[in-house]
């Protein structure tokens, strides 16, 4: 009888296990035909690098590990003494930049002057010729008309050789003039020569004004720079820096993480992504909190599968080839009506189960 009985036990326990194991098969069954899951996901947010703009030893840290700051608070500062002596040779470089523009206008000025009046000069010079050449012509005339009378002995010789003597002297003064204008011209020219030259200088002068201002304001900006702010509100990661650190452009230093935005990366199987597009909901249920489901929506698909955007990505065509089943990363953002308080509480990189409603 008590054979009977135990095996009575066994069969009802075999009994219950395969109807549970077909129940269960049943409920898996039917939930996968309208979900898809994958436990290969993680929490992302917005990690801010900060980055410093100029190079110098850090003057003062004004935060720790892992503290709360707001956007425009001051994270640390580097020291000053550098840039602010390169405030004051763009300083002294503008001003003797402007001081050589002005020398450049005033030089200008006087050639200026100087070309009115050698124009003046050519001008005057072009007019006593033409008075040279009237008295030039009267004189030959006399001296053809006093040569016509010492022939025919009307006159005397003293008289004939006065009249030559009035025609040379005006052929004299009209060479003399003539020169003196070849002279006023070639140094209007050289006047003029210089003066392009001058103008030249001011532009340069100019142009050494910008420069020196582009300089002078660039010194600024970079004074600005050695006072490193948040640009967003969040949470600090570890601090790598201290008061004396040499730090430079481009360096990465920390992290701020945003906490009011989260979002989930979730690697999915090639085969899952048949019935998979975007918009469809999702239960995410985070490791660290298994209490509270999350509510999320797919937002997007990758472009490509994620071994695609490694350091070395397969080359299929190279040795022996073993087909591996891909996954491309799936990004769905959590909903806002999910509570606030317990999306702040995520941190990136926390593992999630992702639940897809595909019907």
């Amino acid at each position: 009888m008590k054979t009977k009985s135990t095996n009575k036990k066994f069969t009802i326990i075999i009994a219950s296990l395969v109807i549970l194991g077909i129940t269960y098969g049943t409920y898996k069954y039917l939930h996968s035909l309208s979900h898809e899951g994958t436990d290969d996901a993680q929490i992302e947010k917005k990690m801010n690098p900060i980055i410093p703009r100029v190079s110098g030893y850090v003057n003062k840290v004004y935060i720790a590990d892992n503290d709360y700051v707001k956007k425009g608070d001051t994270l640390f500062t580097i020291d000053t003494k550098d840039y602010k002596l390169k405030i004051d040779e763009a300083t002294a470089n503008l001003a003797a930049a402007e001081g050589n523009f002005e020398m450049s206008k005033a030089d200008i000025g006087s050639f200026l002057a100087n070309v009115s009046v050698s124009d003046a000069n050519v001008k005057t010079a072009v007019r006593n010729i033409e008075t040279a050449k009237i008295k030039l012509g009267l004189a030959t005339s006399d001296f053809n008309r006093y040569s016509n009378l010492f022939k025919s002995h009307t006159i005397t010789k003293q008289q004939y050789e006065q009249a030559l003597a009035a025609k040379q002297e005006a052929e004299n003064q009209v060479r003399i003039l003539q020169q003196q204008q070849k002279a006023s011209v070639f140094q209007k020219s050289v006047i003029e020569a210089k003066s392009k030259v001058s103008d030249k200088q001011t532009e340069v002068a100019a142009a050494n004004i910008k420069r020196a201002q582009a300089l002078l304001e660039t010194a600024k900006l970079n004074l600005t720079y050695t006072v490193i702010t948040a640009a967003i509100d969040g949470q600090v990661s570890k601090i790598d820096i201290q008061p004396g650190q040499l730090v430079q452009p481009g360096q990465s230093l920390f992290y701020i993480i945003n906490n009011n935005e989260a979002w989930v990366i979730a690697n999915f199987k090639e085969t899952q992504l048949n019935k998979m597009v975007a918009g469809q909901k999702v239960t995410l249920k985070v490791d660290a909190y298994p209490d509270y489901d999350f509510e999320g929506t797919i937002t997007s698909f990758s472009p490509a599968t994620g071994s695609r955007f490694s350091i070395l990505p397969p080359d299929n065509a190279t040795g022996n080839f073993v087909k591996t089943i891909q996954r491309l990363p799936v990004k769905i953002n959590i909903d806002a009506n999910n509570d606030i308080e317990k999306v702040k509480l995520l941190r990136p990189g926390m593992n999630v189960d992702v639940d897809v409603h595909i019907k």
